[in-house]
């Protein structure tokens, strides 16, 4: 793996932890697509840092726990503004 993966990787895992951004949010930040970022936290960081990809992992569980929330949040914002 060429060292500005690796890099990359572990500088969107850290970003991950430290902001408990969402796979979309860090997409954005970093300008790379939700694919890159999943592959870079679950495979890469794996490979490079397990402690990293475990601390990584528990933030993936926690917003995968809440995207049904935050889902529903944004349907009512688009239809409260929709009829407003």
């Amino acid at each position: 793996m060429k060292s500005y993966i690796e890099e990359r990787a572990v500088e969107v895992a850290k970003f991950m932890i430290h902001t408990n951004a969402t796979v979309r949010e860090t997409a954005k930040k970093f300008g790379i697509s939700k694919s890159t970022v999943h592959k870079d936290i679950t495979d890469r960081v794996e490979k490079i840092d397990p402690d990293l990809a475990k601390s990584v992992r528990k933030v993936l569980e926690v917003n995968k726990s809440e995207r049904h929330i935050r889902g529903g949040m944004a349907t009512r914002e688009k239809y409260l503004h929709r009829f407003h």
